[in-house]
């Protein structure tokens, strides 16, 4: 599951990456504009994978990082 999230952490990364270097919403580019349904979609999915990615601060501290 961690990896999953990962990735879509990275997706994430990358379009905001493209936003602030070349003015290009990658995501909305490719399913329909910003308010598509399906963007929407994959924008909460993205977002609700960053929150999942807070929990990965606490297995840096875990037993086998110290």
């Amino acid at each position: 599951m961690d990896k999953v999230i990962l990735t879509l952490v990275i997706i994430g990364a990358v379009n905001w990456g493209s936003i602030g270097l070349f003015g290009l919403d990658v995501v909305g580019a490719l399913l329909g504009g910003q308010g598509a349904v399906l963007s929407r979609i994959i924008y909460a999915v993205v977002g609700l994978a960053g929150l999942w990615a807070l929990t990965f601060y606490g297995k840096l501290h875990g037993p086998e990082h110290t």
